[in-house]
């Protein structure tokens, strides 16, 4: 039996313990905490190199559409959980796959190199520190990297911060608002994370500013009737249509939510150029005045705050949600470097130079859409590839892949560090599952299953899709994916009762009536694509 390193035990160490069983791969995985769940396993106290949730951190993607492939959350959870939720789902994972056994806690690896006899076998040395013990080593067949990129803040220079007299931190170190109540507070970037942050303060601060660039499209979690936006947006059949229309249409959402413009968030970038910001609450806090609008940061002095556009305000408080640097500290550089966040990977996955394929970098990637399901997917592909079921390609072509990638990504997005490791949820998918052959095939599909078909092609691209054929397939599939709808919409309705027909004809107009509950999404988007040909056309 070959054995793999796995590092960490978050989100992608749990898919990575889970995909190496499934392979019949032992694997023995080194948490440095006392707990699974990474980033969503809160803490009160910040701690150095371990990346934390704030307290009132709700996340972005709705349960369907971050749920690994063949376990889907349980129906009672909120469909956008918070992320006391979020680590209770990776605990029923763990504990209904038996992932917990292969787990050694407090436990932090110190460094991975390549064994002796690498060139023949492949193999790697990692040596770790477990407890008050000294460091220990061992010779694995597969290291699987899965510490995330929430790790290490960055935080750029700004004038005259040594200056400044006011409480200084990252958001790294934010956890709730209790110290920041009756203050002035400045938060500094248009992320998820800074706009989370800001509409927290804006409940106990006297006054919030937030600082912009560039500003950002906000996206709201609720899309039409109550169903998550996300579900309804990440369909194949959307983006087979022309990136032009998809660009105008997720623009109109956004400004018909609210005005960006008006707002004084509206970036200068179309909405594919940029990363989306997430967040439902911001334009009413904006609205009644608790968030203020600010263009980026001039100059601090003791207690006060000046703008590129001149205006300058008091402030007792500043947080920098200005991102992370990307580090890897126990890999050496021979292996690969990670460089102003760019990284030199395969997929965003493998160092292309590596003569075997068993040392893969998991989650190291920004989607516009949940990490979750493509660390796993990610996870699946590199313990066949450590089982000689499928290869990469020559070095040349990853080359040419990764160059690629790079040309892509400087022509459709804006230069910045947020944007190093961009990538479209269902493409990159697509990409990893053709290669171990759990693409769906739609043509087969529509023949077969012609229902079926309409739901995976029309509707949410929900992980499930990726267990309908191929290795790994779960027979659960097809009822997975025919009951994500109504799961998603369950906890509004939960603890009402239907109606009670009582003849035969009736009940059948009930059932009637209960169909265009399903078809809404995609009559929606049926609507919605027909108005933007007809405008193309016109």
């Amino acid at each position: 039996m070959k054995r793999v390193a796995v590092i960490g035990a978050g989100c992608s160490g749990l898919a990575a313990i889970k995909c190496c069983l499934d392979e019949g791969i032992e694997p023995v995985c080194f948490e440095r905490e006392n707990d699974i769940g990474g980033l969503w396993n809160y803490s009160d106290t910040p701690k150095v190199g371990k990346g934390s949730v704030y307290k009132s951190c709700v996340i972005n993607t709705s349960k369907e559409m971050m749920a690994f492939s063949d376990f889907p959350p349980p129906d009672d959870f909120p469909s956008f959980m918070p992320h006391k939720y979020v680590l209770k789902y990776f605990r029923l994972y763990a504990e209904n796959f038996g992932l917990l056994d292969h787990i050694k806690f407090q436990t932090s690896v110190d460094r991975v190199v390549p064994a002796e006899d690498y060139e023949e076998t492949g193999r790697w040395r990692v040596t770790f520190t477990s407890g008050t013990d000294g460091p220990m080593t061992d010779i694995f067949d597969g290291v699987l990297i899965c510490t995330g990129h929430h790790t290490y803040p960055h935080l750029p220079k700004f004038r005259g911060l040594e200056n400044f007299k006011g409480t200084n931190m990252h958001s790294h170190s934010y956890r709730d608002n209790k110290d920041f109540h009756g203050k002035n507070v400045l938060v500094v970037g248009i992320g998820n994370s800074g706009v989370d942050i800001a509409v927290d303060l804006s409940h106990a601060a006297s006054q919030v500013y937030l600082s912009t660039r560039r500003g950002a499209w906000v996206v709201s979690r609720k899309g039409f009737w109550g169903y998550p936006a996300d579900a309804i947006a990440n369909s194949r059949f959307l983006f087979t249509l022309p990136k032009n229309v998809l660009q105008w249409s997720v623009e109109k959402m956004c400004n018909f939510n609210f005005d960006h413009e008006a707002y004084g968030v509206k970036p200068s970038q179309r909405c594919f150029q940029t990363h989306p910001t997430i967040n439902d609450e911001l334009p009413f806090r904006i609205m009644v005045g608790a968030i203020q609008v600010r263009p980026n940061v001039h100059e601090f002095t003791d207690y006060a705050v000046s703008f590129v556009d001149g205006t300058t305000e008091q402030i007792d408080a500043v947080v920098f949600a200005t991102g992370y640097d990307y580090k890897i500290a126990f890999l050496d550089n021979s292996v690969t470097t990670i460089e102003n966040n760019q990284t030199c990977l395969y997929k965003y996955m493998f160092p292309p130079h590596l003569q075997h394929p068993t040392l893969g970098i998991v989650g190291l990637v920004q989607a516009i859409g949940a990490i979750m399901p493509i660390s796993e997917i990610q996870c699946r592909w590199f313990t066949r590839l450590v089982t000689d079921q499928c290869t990469l390609p020559s070095y040349s072509e990853m080359i040419a892949d990764i160059q690629n990638k790079r040309d892509w990504m400087n022509e459709t997005y804006v230069t910045s560090q947020r944007h190093t490791l961009q990538t479209f949820w269902i493409e990159y998918m697509d990409q990893i599952a053709q290669k171990i052959g759990v693409r769906p095939n739609f043509t087969k599909l529509f023949f077969e299953d012609p229902y079926l078909a309409t739901r995976c092609f029309f509707g949410p691209c929900l992980p499930t899709q990726f267990r309908l054929e191929g290795p790994g397939k779960w027979n659960g599939a097809k009822r997975c994916i025919q009951g994500a709808i109504s799961r998603c919409m369950k906890p509004p309705h939960k603890g009402l009762q239907p109606i009670n027909f009582i003849k035969s004809k009736t009940r059948r107009l009930s059932i009637e009536i209960q169909v265009p509950n399903f078809i809404k999404p995609y009559f929606v988007l049926f609507v919605l694509c027909f108005l933007f040909m007809c405008l193309l056309f016109v």
